[in-house]
C-alpha cells in the first residue's frame, strides 16, 4: 500500500515547480529547512482532499478503521478537540441532554455550550491514596440513565489523564439497550488493543464514537488524531458536516503523513515494539518497588493503562511541584505535569531503555532523601472510594450556553465566593475544569484554587497579580439574586 510520506517525498523531488500555496514554495526559508518545506503542500493533483476524500486519503482512513476495528475513521489535524466537538455535535441535537464525566476535557464543555445542551455529570470515585479520579463504573451510568431517561448521549474519558480505564464494553451494552450513542474520549489510548498486555480499544468494545490522539501515545506529530464511528445511531452525513466546521479547510499534509507513518509503524513493528514497551515499563515498576516513601500507581491491564507513571508524594513532606522541579532541574527529566500530591510522567512505545533507567535512578535517589516520619501512617492500597459529600460539588446557577453570553469581571478570589464563575478554571494539563462558567464558587473551591496557584501549578482561569489571586465572575442583576439562588438546579449535576 502506498503511504502519504512516500508520495510527498516523490513530489518534492519531481522537478515540478509549485505555482500554488503555501508561500514558502517548497524552498528553505530562514531556519525552516528545505527538507521540511519540501513536503508541506496543499491540495494539488494526486493528493486528494480531506473533506471529500476519493483517493489516497480515503484509502488511509479506511486502513485506520480496519486497524482499530471501526466501521469508518477520519483523520483529524485539529487534534482530539476537533473530534470531540464533532462527535458531541453529531450525537446530540441542538438543545438536547448529554450525560458526561465531570473529568471531561474542556472541549466537551465547549461542544455542550455551542449546542446549548443540558448537562448531567458522572462523578468518578476517587483513589484516595493517590488523590486522583478513578474510572467511571457501569453502575453509575445505569443509575444516571434510569434517573433521567431523556438523556440523548453519554460521553466518557477512558483512559483518564492518569490512565484509569472504564469497562467500556459493559457501559456500551447499557447505552445500546436505551438506543443512545456512547462517545469515548480515548485521546490517551491510541495504543490500546495493540498487544496482549493492553486493554482493548473502545471501538472493539462497542462504543459508537471514539476519539484518539495519535500524538499522545503513538510516535506522531502534535495535533494528530482520529475519530472513529460505528453502528447506526450516528448520522454520518451530519458527522462529516461538523468535521468540516471544526477542522481547517487547509489541512496539513505533514500532519496527515505523520498519522499514516505512525499507523504504518504499528502495523509493521507493533508486536515487537509494544512487547518491549510492556517489558521495560514492568521492570521499571519492579525496580521502583524498592522505594520506601514514594508510591506508584500499579499497572493493571484492565483498569490502569501502561505508561502513565503516577508518582505520589502524599505524606512525604514533599509537594508534587517540588518533585516536578527536582526531576527537571537536578536530573534534567521533564515530567508531563505536577499536581498537589503527585507527578505524572508518561512513557510510550518510542522510549528507549535510557528513559526508564534515568527515571528509575532519579526516583530511587530522591526517595532516599525522604524521611520515614514524613510517610508515617500512609497505606499503599489503591482503593477506590465514592465521593459522598455532594455539597462540595459546584452548583450551576446559569447554563453554560447562557453564562458564555453574560458579562464578566475580574474578582479577587476571596470575594468571588458565592458568585457564579465567568470563566473555566482548571489545572493544565489536563484541562478538566473544576469550575465551569455559571457555577457557584464555593469556599472549598476557592481554597483549592488558592493552593494550586500558591504552589506554582499551572491554573488556567486564575491570575496572580501583586500577591492577589483573581478569577472572573458573572455580572448579575442584583434584584434577581434571590430568585437565582432558588433555581440552583438549572443544570443537573
Amino acid at each position: 500500500m502506498e503511504h502519504l510520506l512516500d508520495r510527498l517525498l516523490e513530489n518534492r523531488d519531481s522537478g515540478i515547480y509549485p505555482y500554488h500555496m503555501p508561500g514558502h514554495k517548497r524552498q528553505a526559508c530562514g531556519k525552516l529547512s528545505r527538507e521540511l518545506c519540501g513536503i508541506d503542500i496543499t491540495e494539488i493533483d494526486g493528493f486528494d482532499n480531506l473533506h471529500q476524500p476519493e483517493g489516497i486519503l480515503l484509502r488511509l482512513q479506511q486502513e485506520a478503521a480496519r486497524l482499530y476495528g471501526a466501521e469508518e475513521s477520519f483523520y483529524l489535524v485539529n487534534g482530539s478537540t476537533a473530534g470531540i466537538l464533532s462527535a458531541v455535535s453529531a450525537a446530540v441535537p441542538q438543545g438536547g441532554h448529554i450525560l458526561m464525566g465531570r473529568n471531561c476535557h474542556r472541549s466537551a464543555y465547549h461542544a455542550a455550550g455551542l449546542r446549548n445542551l443540558k448537562i448531567s455529570y458522572l462523578y468518578p470515585p476517587v483513589l484516595s491514596t493517590y488523590d486522583i479520579c478513578d474510572r467511571v463504573f457501569p453502575q453509575q451510568v445505569k443509575e444516571a440513565l434510569d434517573a433521567e431517561p431523556d438523556i440523548d448521549a453519554v460521553l466518557l474519558v477512558s483512559p483518564t489523564y492518569e490512565g484509569r480505564i472504564s469497562d467500556i464494553q459493559a457501559i456500551a451494552e447499557i447505552t445500546r439497550e436505551r438506543g443512545i450513542p456512547l462517545i469515548v474520549d480515548e485521546a490517551h489510548g491510541a495504543h490500546l488493543g495493540f498487544g496482549p498486555s493492553f486493554a482493548p480499544n473502545s471501538c472493539r468494545a462497542g462504543a459508537d464514537l471514539v476519539i484518539h490522539s495519535i500524538h499522545k501515545t503513538l510516535p506522531a506529530l502534535t495535533q494528530t488524531a482520529l475519530l472513529h464511528v460505528s453502528g447506526e445511531l450516528i448520522d454520518r452525513r451530519l458527522l462529516r458536516r461538523f468535521l468540516q466546521v471544526y477542522q481547517t479547510s487547509s489541512p496539513s499534509y505533514l500532519l496527515m503523513a505523520s498519522i499514516d507513518n505512525a499507523l504504518e509503524f504499528v502495523e509493521r513493528e507493533g508486536q515487537r515494539a509494544f512487547g518491549s514497551f510492556a517489558e521495560n515499563y514492568s521492570k521499571m515498576l519492579e525496580d521502583l518497588s524498592a522505594c520506601r516513601h514514594l508510591r506508584f500507581l500499579p499497572w493493571e491491564r484492565a483498569y490502569q493503562d501502561i505508561g502513565k507513571l503516577v508518582i505520589s508524594v502524599k505524606g512525604t513532606g514533599m509537594s508534587g511541584r517540588e518533585l516536578y522541579d527536582t526531576l527537571l532541574q537536578k536530573y534534567r527529566l521533564q515530567p508531563e505535569m505536577a499536581a498537589e500530591s503527585y507527578v505524572l510522567a508518561m512513557f510510550t512505545v518510542n522510549d528507549s531503555a535510557e528513559a526508564y533507567e534515568r527515571m528509575t535512578r532519579a526516583l530511587l535517589e530522591i526517595d532516599g532523601t525522604l524521611t520515614a516520619a514524613g510517610a508515617a501512617g500512609e497505606t499503599a492500597a489503591a482503593e477506590s472510594i465514592e465521593v459522598g459529600d455532594t455539597g462540595n460539588r459546584p452548583v450551576c446557577r446559569y447554563p453554560l450556553s447562557k453564562a458564555w453570553e453574560m458579562e464578566s469581571v475580574e474578582t479577587e478570589l476571596e470575594e468571588s465566593v458565592g458568585h457564579p464563575a465567568g470563566e473555566f478554571v482548571n489545572l493544565y494539563p489536563p484541562g478538566a475544569p473544576v469550575l465551569v462558567p455559571g457555577e457557584e464558587i464555593t469556599p472549598q473551591l476557592c481554597s483549592r484554587i488558592r493552593t494550586w496557584v500558591l504552589e506554582g501549578l499551572t491554573v488556567q482561569g486564575a491570575r496572580l497579580i501583586d500577591d492577589k489571586i483573581y478569577v472572573r465572575t458573572l455580572v448579575q442583576n442584583q434584584g434577581k439574586e434571590d430568585e437565582l439562588r432558588k433555581t440552583k438546579g438549572i443544570c443537573t449535576l
